[in-house]
């Protein structure tokens, strides 16, 4: 590659809304850059960080040309979820109470991470810079211009910010973000079960935080506790042994004694948003643009959805619009305004209500969740939040 090179899209980070972004612009008019440090690595054995992804995501992955290619028997449908409150309050549902197939799909990161990136490297009209990291950002009203670290200077009518909460592009853009940590750490780890979990997620609202068992084929399940630091790092500390009862103990037996199959992991929990999602010749997708609590399973959702509208806004634009032009832009950021402020308004504020320690919101919560439970049109409401169909 020379020195200099031009791209009409400059996608600035590989992971999965930024590689299922380029995925999905394959086969377009558009010549495609894809800058990355370093390519994703398949994680030997099951891979602790896994995703529910939406039925509605699962049809933007096969428009990627990447679910189909994902291994079938690392795949799970969730069928039902049941939720417990933390003073008695119960809520299930199930797919079929809003003609889904599922509720979800449980897929491993680091094999949706390696299909998307397989499948952009096949891609003619997208070039993939790696390892490359940015150094240098400056906007003119004539294009985007990026350094690299070895010297390549990138030109592009329109850079698109897919590099996760930490953003260098956006920081280079001088975009402000609203950040606030939730001083909690999400514990990931995998399990075998003694007894079958029948395709049913599981959520506990616990006072030392919210405890999610995910299904996995062969009645294994993947869990993510969402707990103070304190408390985080002490699990993190027990012994396999004591840690497998910790978790059943917490979840009440509800699947008998586990059996540790990957080493516990935590990663930090925060809140974010960034002022805007666009600027001239700018675009935020995925982390770069928002973060919200792993309460509600819709992190990986929204970055998928975010790199499905920007998609469809790109490939709408008359030939003579240019891409980078920030009034095209702007119709990517009214279709992402009203779910995004869903989804990130609704899972803060249950993370508050339930984190809240008063004696009547211990009522009025748990007695809420019972009586969503017990109304069927209010359940399935329910239902669609939890399966993305908002």
């Amino acid at each position: 590659m020379s020195s200099s090179t031009h791209f009409d899209i400059l996608i600035v980070g590989a992971g999965l809304a930024g590689s299922s972004l380029a995925c999905a612009l394959r086969g377009s008019r558009f010549r495609v850059g894809l800058v990355e440090r370093q390519p994703p690595s398949l994680v030997e054995g099951w891979d602790a960080r896994i995703y529910a992804i939406s039925p509605a995501n699962v049809e933007f992955l096969q428009r990627c040309g990447a679910w189909e290619h994902l291994p079938r028997e690392r795949i799970l449908p969730v069928e039902k979820m049941d939720v417990r409150g933390d003073a008695g309050g119960k809520l299930a549902f199930s797919a079929y109470e809003c003609g889904l197939q599922a509720l979800a799909w449980i897929v491993e990161s680091s094999r949706m991470a390696d299909e998307l990136w397989q499948t952009v490297r096949r891609q003619p009209n997208i070039s993939v810079l790696c390892p490359a990291s940015p150094v240098e950002m400056a906007v003119d009203s004539a294009s985007a211009t990026v350094m690299l670290e070895d010297g390549r200077r990138i030109t592009a009518s329109l850079v698109v910010a897919a590099d996760g909460v930490n953003s260098w592009v956006r920081s280079q853009a001088g975009i402000a973000t609203e950040m606030r940590p939730y001083g909690e750490l999400g514990v990931v780890a995998n399990f075998k079960c003694e007894k079958p979990h029948f395709g049913t997620a599981f959520q506990w609202f616990r006072p030392d935080g919210v405890l999610a068992y995910l299904p996995l084929p062969g009645n294994q399940i993947s869990i993510v506790w969402s707990t103070p630091e304190l408390h985080a790092q002490e699990l993190l500390a027990l012994a396999p042994e004591a840690f497998c009862a910790r978790v059943a103990e917490a979840g009440g037996q509800q699947l008998g004694t586990l059996k540790l199959m990957t080493a516990p992991a935590g990663f930090s929990l925060r809140w974010m948003k960034a002022e805007t999602l666009v600027a001239p010749r700018l675009a935020l997708i995925g982390d770069a643009a928002h973060a919200v609590h792993p309460l509600s399973g819709h992190g990986i959702n929204l970055g998928f959805q975010d790199a499905q509208a920007l998609a469809d806004v790109l490939l709408a634009l008359p030939e003579f619009r240019d891409c980078g032009d920030v009034t095209a832009l702007q119709r990517y950021a009214r279709a992402r305004a009203e779910e995004t402020l869903l989804v990130r308004g609704t899972t803060d504020a249950l993370q508050r209500l339930f984190k809240a320690d008063v004696a009547p919101l211990n009522f009025l919560r748990n007695a809420g969740m019972s009586l969503v439970g017990a109304i069927s049109p209010l359940r399935s409401v329910m239902a669609r939040y939890a399966a993305g169909l908002f």
